[in-house]
């Protein structure tokens, strides 16, 4: 197993454990809506948000250098182009 995988395995382990712990109901106040739920439910929400906003910027970001380093290659293809 490597290293990142047992980081991996380490965190959720301590996600899992942080979560059980926390099974209160809280009050969640955005602008106008109030909302009671589960500490550990809220918990969880927020993890996978904080995951997809992660996963989408990496994503977003490494598309945009491979858009910008297309072009120079398809210059550099074209005949008489001597560098």
């Amino acid at each position: 197993m490597n290293f990142k995988m047992f980081l991996i395995i380490v965190f959720i382990i301590l996600a899992a454990i942080f979560i059980t712990q926390n099974i209160t109901v809280v009050e969640v106040n955005l602008l106008f809506w109030r909302v009671s739920v589960s500490l550990a439910l809220l918990i969880v929400i927020n993890l996978l948000i904080g995951f997809l906003l992660g996963w989408f910027l990496n994503s977003y970001t490494a598309h945009k250098k491979t858009r910008r380093i297309k072009p120079v290659e398809k210059d550099l293809s074209e005949p008489g182009n001597d560098i």
